[in-house]
């Protein structure tokens, strides 16, 4: 027997809520359950929301959300409320959330209980404060002046469930529709004057709610209003002041589809409601203004487009992350210099809201400034790191607000494909090979602007090799999906593999896609609960014909690592195996990680030489090769030798004898070049 088959024989039907839409997925036992036509359909969560008892609702969030923090299933009981208040049902609701907020999936079944007769209704007094209790975490939670509107619309009260909310507010001497929602809500009334008699202008002029528990007494008491709408679907009205301090700022109507009677304690919630729902539009008002003001500068900030860079292809993205405001301080500038070069700069601005946006402008004009006087990369982050710092200390009438800021700074010659890069706290870039291979670039760098104001930013350099692709980027690229470092750059990797040949337009879109499309969230990160950053970077790449690299291109990458910089070891271990992402055995990839650490701690200790490192892949997977090449200006040899078991060194050429397929030392001009070679097998 199908699955399918058997849930049905249990009576038992099927659910899926998806927060990225909000639309709640049902077969058609699942609807038959919540009075829906029996058959598989789509509806929205404020529909099943409103078919439930409100107590009973806010009970199932409560225990969705203490199961979905211990990774449980979640399981209660809920009543499918009459019209006229009695139980038509009870059904019994399992569910599992996942997914970081605020794309979460839940899926569940439903099933109606048959082994007990339905409960007896609460008290209406504990109905209602449940219901008021679940109004109010909704609307706070609401973000933006249609989330709000929505919310409202979905309210289920207890004992009646309006067919028809909407809200009004003065504009130009008119009252305007906000927004309306429900089943008639192309029926609201959209621009009267404020001096028409309708409901809705006479609770704005005197400040006191209408009740109209039915047509005739709308017909009696508004008779133009009346004569003037389109048609009337609804049959009861509540018309409620929207108060802003002493102010009305607005009416909120609830219409309902029978007739209502408007009892004390309906009148006790429509008015608690108001008040809930005048404070939190209040407040998404002025985020909604405040995003406005600052999309606007952001967007006035930003390159128009692209220059053309002869020679170099270059590509950008933004997109604002949801945390607070829908903006922040990350950026990026593509800088036309005087010498013919250009400057590619990326960066991220401390905070998301509207200071962080006008640092941000701020700073970024100024580093445009001090490029296009012609300073090499170090000098440009050096001073734009002394004007924020010098912003930082300026005394401001909201009180001191320092912001720090990351950046980093890359010079592009086109002609040779050269960078010189300085980087300020922020993300090293990203090298992508030409068959999709992403590795992590490391640059010499300082701390972030705006934090001491006369620290040094060294400069690093690199040559862009035909097909390169060169990743600057903010952290949200990398993070967002609840990733760290290197899940997130994991997730990049699978991008650019996917992507391998394609123009860097497409590659681009691809790459943004992995972050903040539907397929971002399916692998969540390790820290799903952390909310979604802004997201910036630039692609730049040489100039050459799209389509896949040709079979046994070949992967390349060359570092060196100075004797005073010894750490960076341990990047040469990470390009080593970004360069074998794909290697068939993983235990040729552990043995040569090991090799490469000793042979370059063999430069380290034995010579006053740093170490230039070249690691290259050849031919088709499979059958590859890789060399391992470590150049030094020292010219003694090593050689191989079996030190004593209480030796604490001397053991790296034998260790690289054990692992290596093939190897050997020859001289090389002044010094010497050690080398290893593993020939790819298949997993053992």
């Amino acid at each position: 027997m199908h699955t399918s088959a058997a849930l049905t024989a249990l009576a038992t039907g099927v659910w899926r809520w998806d927060a990225a839409t909000d639309v709640v997925s049902v077969d058609a036992e699942a609807a038959r359950l919540l009075g829906l036509p029996p058959r598989p359909a789509e509806v929205a969560r404020e529909d099943v929301r409103s078919r439930l008892d409100a107590l009973d609702w806010a009970q199932l969030a409560g225990v969705a959300e203490l199961a979905h923090g211990g990774g449980s299933l979640a399981e209660s009981r809920v009543r499918l409320p009459a019209p006229d208040g009695s139980v038509l049902r009870t059904l019994r609701v399992r569910l599992s959330i996942s997914g970081p907020r605020p794309v979460r999936v839940a899926v569940g079944t439903v099933q109606e209980v048959l082994s007990s007769a339905p409960r007896a209704g609460d008290p209406p007094g504990l109905a209602r404060e449940a219901f008021l209790l679940d109004a109010g975490s909704a609307l706070a939670e609401a973000t933006s002046t249609d989330q709000v509107l929505r919310v409202a619309g979905s309210l289920a009260m207890p004992g009646f469930a309006p067919g028809r909310l909407a809200v009004f507010r003065p504009e130009g001497g008119r009252l305007t529709l906000v927004g309306a929602h429900g089943e008639d809500a192309a029926a609201a009334p959209v621009d009267v004057p404020l001096d028409a008699e309708t409901p809705a202008t006479a609770v704005l002029a005197s400040g006191r709610a209408i009740y109209l528990p039915g047509p005739d007494s709308y017909r009696a008491r508004f008779p133009e209003a009346w004569a003037a709408a389109d048609r009337h679907t609804m049959q009861s009205w509540a018309y409620l002041p929207l108060f802003d301090g002493d102010d009305v700022a607005g009416v909120w109507e609830a219409a309902f589809p029978g007739p209502a009677p408007f009892t004390a304690d309906q009148r006790s919630v429509l008015t608690t409601v108001a008040r809930m729902l005048a404070r939190a539009l209040v407040r998404t008002q002025v985020r909604d203004s405040e995003r406005e003001l600052a999309g606007g500068l952001q967007r006035s900030m930003a390159p128009p487009s692209l220059p053309d860079i002869p020679g170099l292809s270059v590509a950008a993205r933004y997109a604002p992350g949801d945390g607070g405001l829908s903006i922040g301080g990350d950026w990026y500038d593509v800088i036309p210099l005087p010498s013919g070069r250009f400057a590619l700069v990326i960066g991220d601005v401390e905070g998301h809201d509207v200071r962080a946006a006008e640092l941000m402008s701020q700073l970024r004009v100024a580093i445009r400034a001090y490029a296009v006087e012609g300073h090499a990369p170090d000098a440009v982050l050096s001073r734009a790191n002394r004007y924020l710092t010098g912003l930082n200390e300026r005394p401001d009438a909201a009180g001191p607000d320092p912001r720090y800021a990351t950046c980093f700074y890359l010079e592009a010659d086109p002609g040779t494909g050269s960078l010189r890069m300085a980087r300020a706290g922020h993300l090293d870039p990203a090298m992508v090979l030409a068959d999709g291979t992403m590795l992590i670039h490391p640059t010499q760098g300082g701390i972030p602007l705006g934090i001491e104001p006369l620290d040094d930013y060294p400069v690093s350099r690199h040559i862009l090799a035909p097909g390169e692709t060169m990743l600057l980027c903010t952290d949200g690229l990398v993070e967002n999906g609840g990733h760290d470092l290197y899940t997130g750059q994991a997730r990049l990797q699978a991008a650019f593999h996917a992507t391998a040949g394609a123009g860097v337009e497409a590659v681009a879109d691809v790459v943004l896609a992995s972050a903040t499309g539907p397929d971002a969230y399916k692998n969540p990160g390790p820290h799903s609960a952390r909310r979604e950053d802004d997201i910036a970077f630039l692609l730049l790449r040489t100039s050459t014909p799209a389509g896949a690299p040709p079979a046994g291109a070949g992967r390349h990458t060359h570092m060196v690592v100075p004797q005073t910089e010894q750490q960076r070891i341990s990047d040469a271990r990470a390009q080593l195996r970004g360069m074998l992402h794909d290697w068939a055995d993983p235990d040729q990839v552990d043995a040569a990680e090991l090799a490469l650490s000793e042979m370059i701690a063999n430069v380290m200790m034995h010579t006053d030489s740093p170490a230039t490192v070249s690691i290259t892949v050849m031919g088709t997977p499979g059958t590859r090769t890789l060399s391992l090449r470590i150049s030094d200006t020292d010219a003694t040899l090593p050689h191989l030798k079996h030190p004593g078991e209480l030796s604490a060194s001397g053991r790296g050429m034998l260790l690289l004898d054990s692992l290596a397929d093939d190897w050997g030392v020859q001289p090389q001009g002044d010094g010497k070049m050690t080398w290893g070679e593993f020939y790819e097998r298949g997993a053992q």
